[in-house]
């Protein structure tokens, strides 16, 4: 459903509500207004995303993948707010299956932009993870440096610290003329 029809079906139901609370059905009025409350804030939080986030933090892609696939048109359905967020969800389903592939996601999820600092810092995460998989440090370590500085609420530092294990290994792993020995 589009956000306007959205919009547009809020303000009807909540008008009935202020109609009824006027004319005195005070009975209908109170639970029709919590109604269109409930639709207006499908306006700014689309149901499909909120359920694609329970699924993906039970650590089920399918059922995630699945409720992200019934939005069709993402830049009509979701609040412009909610576009990098959508992005950012579909790369980090994407990155379980090929992880190569969501690079581009994880991209346009951060140039949309994001509000909240650890979702930004999640995703400049795993962009140094697709560089550290491509073999280019600089970007690896660029990536990392600035999640550490956008994750404010310290709730990725196990896995910075991590992927900077992992990145100092990748000087170990390097031997003259490039090549890792095994």
């Amino acid at each position: 459903m589009s956000n306007i029809v959205r919009l547009v079906i809020a303000c009807v139901v909540m008008g009935t509500a202020v109609a009824l609370c006027a004319f005195g059905f005070w009975g209908w009025g109170i639970p029709v207004l919590l109604i269109g409350g409930i639709i207006l804030l499908s306006f700014f939080f689309n149901e499909n995303m909120i359920i694609a986030q329970y699924f993906l933090r039970k650590e089920n892609s399918e059922k995630s993948e699945e409720w992200l696939l019934k939005i069709t048109d993402y830049e009509k359905q979701l609040h412009k707010n909610q576009h990098g967020y959508y992005n950012l969800l579909i790369g980090l389903i994407e990155s379980r299956k090929a992880p190569m592939k969501s690079e581009k996601y994880f991209k346009k999820a951060l140039s949309l932009g994001m509000k909240m600092s650890h979702n930004v810092a999640l995703a400049k995460l795993s962009l140094a993870g697709i560089s550290m998989a491509k073999r280019n440090k600089r970007e690896a370590q660029m990536y990392l440096s600035e999640a550490s500085k956008d994750d404010k609420n310290k709730l990725l530092t196990e896995q910075i610290k991590m992927m900077k294990g992992q990145l100092a290994q990748m000087d170990k792993q390097v031997v003259r003329g490039g090549y890792r020995q095994f």
